[in-house]
């Protein structure tokens, strides 16, 4: 990892009331990545995600090309950044094209409606994510995993450096989940944009992020780079937050490197 930092989170705590959740949290994040967090339920990752985002309020900073996010107001920071939080909030019948414009939103003046150009490329964003035809459907109408390709959509057509996306795999099938990821890593890469996410999946986060965080209790317990480490480095550090788990490497079709989790016991 020898790019320069695009993000970098620095001292993070935060909690809800007098209950502390993360404790004092600091990372980087380079262009043309995507980083996972993971940890099991509780560990503090939609907490984490929240601070960044500015959604929830907190100790330390989160710097983005060298500005903080916490002295940005809404606009400039949906700018800036795309967040995508678990739930939509949306519960209004509109369009499925309607949603997926409203990632014009933050480049747009008050009543501006969006031009032409613009109106294609939501088609096509939607069309990259198998969802082409479906621009007059009502949103609500939909699965909880065709909502959540809705928002990657989004996320396409928003020109900003950073991604903050909350289990965007939680209600997807397998094939799609594998899908969603392929075209995420893909824009960062293509776009020089660095991607955090929450994941529960641990394959799925070997599989595809350059770095993973590593989160237990509230706290970082470990940084991964499956790329670079060595496999019982991993594994030692998985098992930290999994329990008794093996780390498998195998070979795919294309020769490439995979790394697989067998759960013990």
């Amino acid at each position: 990892m020898s790019e320069k930092p695009i993000f970098s989170a620095e001292h993070i705590s935060a909690g809800y009331g007098r209950k502390a959740v993360i404790h004092d949290i600091s990372f980087s994040l380079e262009p043309c990545t995507l980083t996972a967090l993971i940890g099991a339920n509780g560990s503090g990752k939609t907490t984490l995600m929240k601070c960044i985002a500015n959604q929830l309020s907190h100790g330390g900073k989160s710097i983005l090309l060298g500005e903080c996010l916490e002295d940005m107001s809404v606009k400039e920071l949906a700018r800036k950044v795309s967040y995508i939080p678990q739930k939509s909030g949306i519960k209004i019948s509109l369009p499925v094209l309607d949603v997926v414009m409203m990632g014009f939103n933050p480049v747009m003046k008050l009543m501006q409606r969006p031009s032409r150009e613009q109106e294609n490329r939501a088609k096509a964003a939607l069309a990259t994510i198998g969802l082409g035809g479906y621009e007059n459907i009502d949103y609500l109408t939909l699965s909880e995993g065709q909502k959540q390709l809705v928002f990657l959509a989004r996320t396409l057509i928003e020109d900003t450096s950073l991604l903050l996306l909350d289990e965007p795999d939680s209600a997807l099938d397998l094939q799609n989940r594998y899908q969603i990821m392929k075209h995420l890593k893909e824009m960062v890469a293509e776009r020089e944009q660095a991607g955090l996410l929450c994941l529960h999946d641990p394959i799925l986060a070997l599989r595809f992020c350059e770095q993973l965080i590593l989160l237990k209790d509230g706290c970082c317990v470990g940084v991964l780079h499956p790329a670079e480490d060595s496999l019982e480095k991993m594994e030692v550090a998985l098992q930290e937050i999994y329990g008794d788990i093996s780390l498998i490497e195998c070979t795919g079709k294309n020769g490439m490197r995979h790394l697989t989790v067998l759960w013990e016991g």
